[in-house]
């Protein structure tokens, strides 16, 4: 009689552990709804706790290199004769103070952008065989083993501040194994999301959800920038420990999908409900027993918006990583109303940046859910970024209003498309009608856009460290391009929305005026 729904539990009887025990404590097996909280609430964690691992190098760089004023002078040239008093340059120097080799010396800034460089093309590259991976194998473990060792190599990091550690090399290779690990990441929570939650009203669940990346960078910042005072190499251990920890939260809880779980949707909450309106296909087919094959990584580039979306996350994560990697930096050595701020006031400070882009993130998911238009969404925000970047740069240092205003409008801008892309995006282009139905495609395709995205992660930070050592007006002008070329970009599909939503009202407009001539 239910021997249809009877098989699910006994196919995939690894069951997480935690979720055994609250069913023993319940003494009763829990509900979809509760398996989708804790999907969301565990998801959410963890890559929380990826972003602050990754955002403490940031907060740590102006305490690795502490620029002297002369370097400073070529970043405000307008600036020369209040920055070339000898007094005001001792100032700056016992704020910054001395420093850790290799990374003090006059090279200091192209080192740090070469470990960035490091890490973020390890990321990417480990992205694509990420996604690869994670549709072929059990995305609890595969993601607990992901975090682990990226706590590991983070807090490897920071003991060499203990191990007096001053070999360049050292530093190197640890970021590029955390990278390799931080890559397993993004693929495999965007899967587990997708395989729990239905296209209907995506763009906003998924726009708050993807909170998380801010709210991990937040806490990185404020963790790291705390805990400087102890010692800089505390500000990668403890994130480091942070995000091992919260990984043996994921082997304990995390249930990869309702089918892994024999978790049945109650019907009428079910987007599978036939006949209901404005009702969604659901984004995997847990009834769907028949045996898929994974998709290959040359089919996924071929589905219609994936190669288009995927370049202008390029260009919008050079963006937004340049902030994420040098933003406290940059407000370290920049006079907010004749004043310079320590390493801890800036990484405090920068954390507004992504406030704004929590606000940013929600916004474009749910304007992208209004109009269902998501290219149009992610395209106009690219290009309100191109302003609120020449305006953050160039009225930044006025005040400490001012700059904080300018910044939070900047991490709205900035923020909100690379939100809408990585998430709403891939999980839409992951079950594409071209795919017929294959669930195995969605982490393989979140690592093409998501993976592609961080090559551009990647050059930012590292153009960055070059660049910024003659003009951090030229960085400016390198990102407003950036942003402008990732609105460009997405061109055809804003035509390709455009031309639909004007179809669609002409249809809309022809069936009003056709009742009046049905009667006989």
């Amino acid at each position: 009689m239910i021997s249809m729904s009877e098989p699910a539990p006994e196919r995939n009887y690894s069951k997480p552990p935690g979720i055994r025990l609250l069913e023993y404590i319940k003494k009763s097996p829990l509900s979809y709804k509760t398996h989708q909280a804790i999907v969301l609430i565990v998801t959410f964690l963890a890559y929380a706790s990826y972003h602050a691992a990754r955002k403490t190098t940031s907060v740590v760089k102006s305490t690795l290199d502490p620029e002297s004023s002369d370097v400073s002078l070529k970043f405000f040239p307008w600036r020369m004769t209040y920055l070339s008093e000898p007094a005001e340059g001792r100032r700056l120097s016992r704020i910054l103070g001395d420093g850790w080799a290799p990374f003090n010396g006059s090279d200091g800034t192209a080192l740090l952008g070469e470990v960035d460089l490091a890490f973020l093309a390890v990321y990417a590259i480990g992205m694509y065989f990420s996604g690869h991976l994670g549709d072929r194998t059990n995305l609890r473990i595969f993601l607990t083993i992901g975090m682990v060792g990226a706590g590991v190599f983070t807090s490897l990091f920071g003991i060499g501040y203990w191990a007096n550690i001053h070999t360049f090399y050292y530093f190197l290779g640890v970021q590029m194994l955390a990278g390799l690990f931080q890559s397993t990441g993004w693929p495999s929570v965007v899967a587990v999301v997708g395989n729990w939650f239905g296209k209907k009203k995506r763009g906003l669940i998924m726009g708050i959800w993807n909170a998380h990346t801010s709210v991990g960078n937040i806490t990185g910042s404020l963790v790291a920038s705390a805990l400087l005072k102890y010692g800089w190499g505390w500000s990668f251990v403890v994130p480091g420990l942070i995000i091992a920890t919260v990984g043996v939260v994921v082997f304990l809880f995390l249930p990869v999908s309702p089918d892994s779980v024999g978790a049945e949707e109650d019907e009428l909450d079910s987007p599978k409900k036939c006949g209901a309106a404005g009702v969604t296909e659901p984004l995997l087919e847990p009834e769907v027993k028949v045996k898929e094959s994974a998709v290959g990584f040359l089919e996924a580039w071929k589905i219609p918006g994936v190669a288009p979306f995927a370049l202008c996350l390029f260009f919008s994560k050079l963006v937004a990583y340049t902030f994420l990697y040098w933003l406290p930096f940059y407000i370290s050595h920049t006079a907010i109303d004749g004043k310079y701020l320590s390493s801890e006031a800036s990484g405090n400070l920068s954390t507004l940046f992504d406030v704004g882009g929590v606000l940013g993130g929600i916004l474009a998911g749910h304007i992208s859910d209004r109009l269902d238009a998501r290219a149009i969404t992610a395209a106009s925000f690219m290009y309100c970024a191109i302003p609120a970047l020449f305006f953050y740069r160039s009225y930044g240092h006025v005040s400490m209003a001012v700059n904080i205003a300018l910044m939070f409008i900047t991490g709205m801008f900035v923020n909100g498309p690379y939100a809408l892309i990585t998430t709403a995006v891939s999980a839409d282009l992951g079950t594409h009608s071209s795919l017929r139905g294959n669930s195995r495609a969605l982490a393989t395709v979140t690592a093409i856009i998501d993976g592609t995205g961080s090559v551009g992660a990647a050059i930012g930070p590292l153009l960055t460290g070059y660049i910024s050592a003659k003009s951090w007006s030229a960085v400016f002008t390198m990102l407003m391009a950036a942003a402008l070329i990732a609105g460009l970009l997405l061109t055809r599909l804003v035509v390709a929305e455009v031309a639909a939503k004007i179809e669609e009202s002409r249809s809309r407009s022809a069936s009003r005026s056709q009742p009046t001539v049905i009667d006989v």
